[in-house]
């Protein structure tokens, strides 16, 4: 009986309950954004980040602060250096 093959059988599923689904009011609220409007706001960031002369996270820490490559392209406008004047408070920052 050595050479037979042996045949496992599956233990019977045992029949759970199933779950409840549960509210989730957060969800509801939160709608996401078609692929467009993703697209055009990566795009713009994209831009300003080459336009700023792509900067590294470094140099942006050193610009912005700790929470600079963090940060929006509007927060770091908001910040006082927006992408066109990168380059020149960046040099300010190196020289002094």
């Amino acid at each position: 009986m050595a050479n037979k093959k042996t045949r496992k059988v599956r233990s019977a599923a045992k029949a759970r309950p199933k779950a409840k689904a549960r509210k989730n009011p957060k969800a509801a609220t939160t709608q996401p954004l078609p692929k467009s409007v993703v697209s055009q706001n990566r795009s713009e960031g994209i831009r300003l980040f080459k336009l700023a002369g792509r900067p590294t996270k470094e140099q942006f820490v050193l610009v912005y602060g700790e929470r600079g490559p963090k940060m929006t392209w509007d927060q770091r406008a908001a910040a006082g250096v927006p992408a066109k004047k990168f380059q020149a408070a960046l040099a300010e920052k190196v020289r002094g």
